[in-house]
């Protein structure tokens, strides 16, 4: 049975002093992230026993991995272990999912795959490479985040496995990618993994090393010593001088009766009855060059704070706010500063610092690009959709151009590559997907680009003049509310992941849309489900017709 829990109490910032269930600590090119889940959890109604997790567990992990690389950019190893004997992690807890709502669950999957993807993220771009030891039983998600890492170790204790039972325990998959990486990343062969996958006590010691799904194996009695010594290999290249910044709480203020937020650069006003966000960022006038130490910037860097705000939106509205079925993003400001600032990060780009917020700045992208929400981008007077900026439009499903002196859009070199989305492609490349020699071009021209441009070139969905303008907005609005949110979910998803097929889009655009109608599917969640009778007396019964 579904709670009735208050989503708008969840809070997507925390610290490490804050934490309740993971313990990270930095010693050096090393650092450490135990596994050690409170078992009292997000919500009343379960615990977290055996380091089984919930939404508040890998909202801490996702802050970890944040704050090594901003923080500790001098790490260049992190092991993920446990701190309680005998198991690593047992998973998603199986009463959490059953006491949440249909969307907790998808977007739970959706942040989790995200956590998963963001420490993949960081051992190919930023130099801190992810180790896990499973010091005990690794189940289910418990498995699935080792397979994040670029190195698994599993304790050759004669009991600790790991498995993935979903499917024959709970009549689901997999939800964060374990079968995707099982095959795309790991290379498990196909009839091993179907085995594995049905396998509910999962595969230990020697076959887990043959088959794949880890490797190496230790005794108890040298785990801890063989898995530092590799934990000390793979830090070898970090680099002792870098000095990290400290990330400081954004602190928005919440308007109670409306639900809108106000950060220092972005806003969210929300109209629950028209069903309608407006998702504003604004750029501050006077953007220089950059200093010579770019980390004296700090966490109040306009790159960095702005897209911190925006993923902050982004994370509520998928949580707090499922009424909210269309997103306008607009953005306002000088383009000039935008382009100087864009300039200057690309000057400076092989800098820690730049560097690292510009792939910050990609996942937070990439989060819009994941999210079960319309988006329209409104460019108007005043718009400032430049250079990197551009890519929020780019990102929109729909974008809507005023026809009037001084509306323009202009991009420069941060688009042809700067921000690739899941597919490998930049968004401009996938936009023109039959027509690359188009891109091509587009990647030669520089400069103001007024509204009759942009249609000719392709860019805008519609453009409007001043007369017709509120009205093609205010139908396009309507229509779009009034259709199917799960059509809608569903069509997005599909257009907007176009192109090559990558273990990232295979992750979103496929293990989520199969985990959304399974989560639905009788055999699951239905009064006879195995999800649903899990941990009682009793047997699922289900409807053996396929499909």
């Amino acid at each position: 049975m579904e709670s009735s829990f208050d989503e708008t109490t969840i809070s997507f910032e925390t610290q490490p002093s804050d934490y309740r269930h993971i313990r990270l600590s930095v010693n050096g090119a090393t650092a450490r992230i135990e596994l050690d889940f409170h078992e009292d959890g997000l919500r009343p109604g379960y615990q977290l026993k055996l380091n089984s997790y919930d939404l508040g567990v890998d909202i801490e992990l996702a802050d970890a991995v944040q704050r090594l690389r901003f923080e500790h950019p001098e790490v260049g190893a992190v092991l993920i272990t446990s701190a309680l004997d005998g198991v690593f992690s047992s998973g998603a807890n199986i009463f959490m999912l059953g006491l949440s709502t249909h969307a907790h669950k998808v977007n739970f999957c959706k942040y989790t795959n995200e956590t998963r993807l963001y420490i993949e993220d960081a051992s190919e771009f930023s130099g801190q490479r992810y180790i896990a030891g499973l010091n005990g039983i690794a189940s289910g998600g418990g498995y699935e985040l080792p397979m994040a890492c670029e190195e698994i170790y599993l304790v050759d204790d004669r009991r600790s496995a790991v498995s993935l039972p979903e499917v024959p325990f709970l009549g689901v998959l997999p939800g964060t990618g374990g079968l995707t990486r099982l095959v795309d990343k790991r290379k498990v062969r196909r009839d091993l993994a179907d085995v594995f996958s049905t396998l509910a006590e999962g595969i230990k010691g020697k076959r887990a090393v043959e088959w794949g799904l880890v490797d190496g194996i230790y005794p108890t009695s040298r785990f801890a010593d063989e898995v530092d010594n590799r934990l000390k290999e793979a830090a070898q290249d970090a680099d002792s001088t870098l000095k990290g910044i400290s990330l400081d709480a954004l602190n928005p203020k919440l308007d109670a009766e409306t639900g809108s937020l106000q950060y220092r650069h972005v806003s969210l006003k929300v109209n629950r009855q028209e069903r309608v966000a407006t998702l504003r960022l604004t750029v501050p006038s006077g953007m220089t060059d950059l200093p010579s130490s770019v980390g004296d910037l700090g966490a109040d860097w306009f790159a960095l704070r702005a897209f911190r705000e925006l993923d902050d939106a982004i994370l509520r509205l998928r949580f707090h706010y499922p009424e909210v079925g269309l997103v306008l993003i607009e953005t306002k400001g000088d383009a000039q500063d935008m382009l100087s600032l864009d300039a200057a990060m690309d000057d400076r780009k092989d800098d820690w610092f730049v560097r690292e917020t510009l792939l910050f700045m990609k996942r937070v992208m990439k989060r819009i690009d994941c999210t079960a929400r319309s988006f329209f981008a409104i460019i108007d007077e005043g718009s400032c959709f430049t250079g990197s900026l551009f890519e929020l439009a780019l990102a929109a499903d729909r974008i809507y151009m005023l026809e009037e002196e001084g509306v323009q859009v202009e991009w420069n070199a941060s688009n042809h590559g700067a921000f690739p989305m899941a597919n490998g492609l930049t968004r401009l490349q996938t936009r023109f997907l039959a027509d690359p020699a188009h891109v091509g071009k587009l990647s030669t021209m520089s400069g103001p680009i007024d509204t009759d441009s942009a249609n000719e070139l392709g860019l805008v969905t519609v453009s409007a003049d001043d007369i017709d303008w509120e009205d093609e907005v205010r139908l396009a609005i309507e229509e779009r509310v009034s259709l199917s949110p799960d059509s809608l979910t569903g069509m997005e998803a599909n257009l907007r992941f176009a192109g090559p097929e990558t273990m990232e889009t295979k992750i979103f655009g496929r293990l989520s849309a199969w985990q959304n109608w399974i989560f639905q599917r009788p055999n699951a969640v239905g009064p006879s489900g195995a999800l649903s009778l899990y941990g009682q007396p009793a047997s699922p019964e289900f409807d053996y017709n396929r499909t």
